[in-house]
């Protein structure tokens, strides 16, 4: 499956990732303010050059149940900067020198790297609070329940702690689907709904995003884990091979890197199918994208 439009979803991402840098540099405290040293840790964490992949599926999704976009500080933009800035805080925790120990992430140095370990957790600490400040300023009670729901120990920190305790020891394909589906997929999941609960989508249209949400999540995660054994340091902006390195819990170390793949293909395929063939929209094309992402 390839993008026909490639250039049209390229400039959506483009366009729109520029617009969410704008609005995380209106919501991020200003560098000079007190405590400068842990404001500017946050903004060259958030504003590091990213692929800003789950505010764009938000907005992709808000926009795709008829959610209004115009005028400034709305719902929407609130959900999008505070899923920014929780997947950055999960990032700078998740290459501690007590978890990943990685040193490079988005092409510059880890956060723990440039601003020492101490101001590294409380980055992440402030990231999050102020993620939760900006969900409050949706208005909705679901929504915040949502992002809280996709962090937790069901979600995002309970994945992580899988992984962690996985390091080093033999599982199967079930126990790494696990991981993937709540470390990284729970996030992206939410994502997309966020943009169809603000929108007030209806039952049947949220149940249907919500499946395209799991599929394309958990895609992602195979997806890296193959460019972490075939990808290239310099597009990733991070070093490869590490995962085998520390033995970390990998997909493709499971079922091989052929099968991974096939298996990538599939859950993007699914993704497509949430949508009628002739239903044209950036959502399908954003999940082909991940599937053949290279960074």
């Amino acid at each position: 499956m390839t993008l026909t439009n490639i250039s049209n979803v390229r400039d959506y991402i483009k366009n729109n990732g520029e617009f969410v840098n704008r609005i995380l540099d209106r919501y991020l405290p200003p560098a000079e303010q007190d405590p400068s040293t842990l404001h500017s840790a946050m903004r060259y964490s958030v504003l590091a050059p990213g692929k800003r992949l789950r505010p764009l599926l938000a907005l992709s999704s808000y926009e795709y149940c008829g959610g209004k976009t115009e005028g400034e500080d709305i719902p929407i933009h609130f959900a999008m900067a505070a899923l920014e800035m929780v997947h950055t805080y999960s990032l700078i925790h998740d290459d501690l020198p007590c978890m990943d120990d990685d040193d490079l992430r988005r092409g510059i140095p880890t956060c723990h790297k440039k601003f020492g370990e101490a101001e590294a957790v409380l980055t992440g600490d402030a990231l999050h609070d102020v993620a939760f400040h900006l969900m409050a300023q949706t208005g909705s009670t679901q929504a915040c329940m949502e992002l809280a729901e996709a962090l937790g120990t069901n979600g995002m920190i309970g994945g992580q702690c899988a992984d962690v305790e996985a390091e080093g020891r033999d599982i199967t394909k079930e126990e790494v689907i696990n991981i993937h589906t709540r470390k990284t997929g729970a996030l992206i999941r939410c994502s997309v709904r966020l943009g169809a609960i603000l929108a007030q989508a209806d039952k049947d249209l949220l149940e249907r995003l919500t499946v395209y949400g799991e599929k394309i999540g958990l895609a992602f995660q195979i997806i890296d884990d193959i460019l972490d054994v075939e990808g290239n340091s310099e597009l990733l902006g991070k070093n490869v091979g590490s995962d085998s390195k520390k033995k970390k819990a990998t997909y493709p170390g499971v079922v091989g890197i052929d099968q991974a793949r096939k298996d990538a293909n599939k859950l993007i395929e699914d993704a497509v199918a949430c949508f009628d063939k002739f239903d044209n929209n950036i959502l399908k094309d954003l999940a082909i994208y991940i599937g053949q992402r290279n960074k």
